[in-house]
């Protein structure tokens, strides 16, 4: 089942990028779509995953190290805790045909 969700960061789009060059350009399995946007104080992912599981594993071994070493580099302490997800109740979702991820940030 689709798991769709999601989570704000008080993060900028420098540390963005910084996260997403760690992670690097291989595309997540299990990932449909994600979405960032800039919100006050900082940005706001919106995800869509084939599974909650999918999501998890990826968030345990690319993302979750990834932050932690940014933010390590930045002398920013851990937080401990991650971000709260909010989840969404999908109905349906259309992915257009345009296969390269668009980089506005």
């Amino acid at each position: 089942m689709s798991h769709a969700f999601y989570y704000d960061v008080p993060g900028d789009e420098a540390m963005y990028r910084q996260v997403k060059d760690r992670i690097g350009d291989e595309v997540a399995h299990g990932l449909v779509v994600q979405v960032v946007t800039r919100i006050e104080g900082g940005l706001r992912h919106l995800d869509v995953w084939q599974s909650r599981e999918h999501w998890q594993r990826y968030q345990r071994e690319r993302v979750g190290p990834a932050v932690g070493a940014v933010l390590a580099t930045a002398g920013i302490p851990p937080h401990g805790a991650p971000p709260v997800e909010h989840e969404l109740d999908l109905v349906h979702l259309d992915v257009g045909q345009h296969a390269e991820p668009q980089r506005a940030l």
